[in-house]
């Protein structure tokens, strides 16, 4: 989350319905990059899905859907500031919503079940806007052996990634197994997210450490944790191994991040995508071609999106596809996810958005580059979106609400 120091606070403020979505308006571009390759090219074979011969799958769109069809439509509200959903890949068709003091809801067949998935608020310490529990990711092998991931704040304030075990249909608190834990110098700038990547291995979010410039200068240091993505071996050593080609030896996959809060892999593609929330002037989506090796340079602190912060642009830096101003009524990136579902006319669309202002924006790939366009104005504080088995996108509301992409 961001900026300035108000940047990713998340401040505690209702918000009503979803606005009608606005004319669109198109953000700067990014400069022109070569299209991505498709699955089958950009994955080991071991990792590529099958497809019927005749199935020609669009890795990105090249044009925008009449945006005038379609709504985020509110499908579940009452939520205690919901920072994150997810699904387990179950066949289950549940979304599995985090809120931000400790627990863990299910949505299932339309409604909001009572009971809690997981209930660890005894554990969590929130006393920060941008502390609590933060990241869920569910194992590739979750039908089976019942383990997710999460990332939370605990004593002290420090980034806790535990392993908890489904028993029955809810986890067991007691099941706890810590993995990793980070100190944390200031409240701010956790990161947060956690997902697993096509190539099975759980990737991390991690901020600079908070406050504000990052003062003890984390993002260029590949030696600390904070400010990365991270990249561990879940399903060898205790509690986890470092897989033999991360560039530098330790947990790092990328660095030069500020506060990476959302980012996601495209279910087709492999590719990710980052959302890296800014200091005062810009916000940022980052991007990495599916195959990528480690040891990408994003840039903080020397860079603030494509601006100098610290210092000016270097030839090693992987500069963002797509930034936007805080002058464009922004202050936040809320870092989203490739659309797969079944509204064919929106696949291939990245959708991101902006937790002040609730703006949603959609990325596209069209004549030789990112083209990024502002398409909804949801009305709400975006605190982030999810992604569910059938690839239909929702997102979060600081208010408590989930919203799902639909036809109007």
């Amino acid at each position: 989350m961001k900026r300035l120091l108000i940047l990713l606070t998340l401040p505690i403020l209702a918000c009503g319905g979803l606005a009608e979505s606005v004319s669109p308006t198109i953000t700067p571009l990014s400069p022109p990059i070569a299209a991505p390759a498709t699955q089958a090219e950009s994955q080991p074979q071991a990792d590529s899905p099958t497809l019927p011969p005749t199935v020609t799958p669009t890795p990105y769109a090249s044009q925008y859907p009449d945006i005038k069809s379609y709504k985020w439509q509110l499908i579940a509200s009452g939520l205690r500031r919901p920072v994150a959903i997810q699904s387990a890949f179950d066949g289950s068709g549940r979304l599995f919503i985090i809120e931000k003091y400790g627990t863990i809801r299910i949505f299932e067949n339309g409604q909001l079940l009572d009971q809690a998935f997981l209930n660890i608020d005894n554990r969590v310490d929130d006393s920060g806007n941008e502390m609590g529990l933060l990241g869920l990711a569910f194992h590739p092998d979750y039908e089976n052996n019942g383990y997710f991931y999460v990332n939370y704040t605990g004593d002290g304030g420090d980034t806790r990634i535990s392993r908890f075990q489904v028993s029955g249909n809810i986890a067991d608190p007691n099941s706890e197994k810590v993995l990793l834990i980070i100190k944390q110098p200031y409240e701010n700038h956790n990161g947060g997210a956690v997902a697993f990547g096509p190539d099975g291995y759980l990737y991390l979010g991690l901020g600079d450490g908070g406050l504000a410039g990052d003062p003890h200068k984390n993002g260029q240091n590949t030696s600390s944790l904070l400010g990365k993505i991270l990249r561990i071996d879940v399903n060898n050593g205790d509690p986890y191994s470092i897989p033999s080609d991360n560039p530098f030896g330790n947990e790092v996959w990328a660095y030069g991040l500020r506060n990476p809060w959302r980012f996601s892999f495209d279910s087709l593609t492999g590719d990710l995508w980052i959302g890296d929330v800014g200091q005062g002037d810009w916000e940022e989506i980052d991007y990495l071609p599916a195959g990528s090796p480690g040891g990408a340079n994003l840039g903080w602190s020397i860079m603030e999106g494509m601006h100098g912060y610290d210092g000016e642009p270097q030839p090693d830096l992987l500069l963002p596809v797509v930034e936007y101003s805080h002058n464009e009524g922004g202050c936040s990136v809320t870092g989203g996810y490739v659309y797969r579902g079944v509204m064919p006319e929106w696949n291939g669309v990245y959708l991101y958005g902006d937790y002040c202002t609730g703006y949603v924006w959609g990325m596209i790939l069209s004549n030789g580059g990112w083209q990024a366009q502002r398409l909804f104005d949801a009305g709400v504080q975006i605190t982030s979106f999810g992604q569910d088995e059938s690839g239909e996108v929702y997102l979060t509301s600081d208010g408590g609400e989930v919203y799902m992409l639909a036809h109007k």
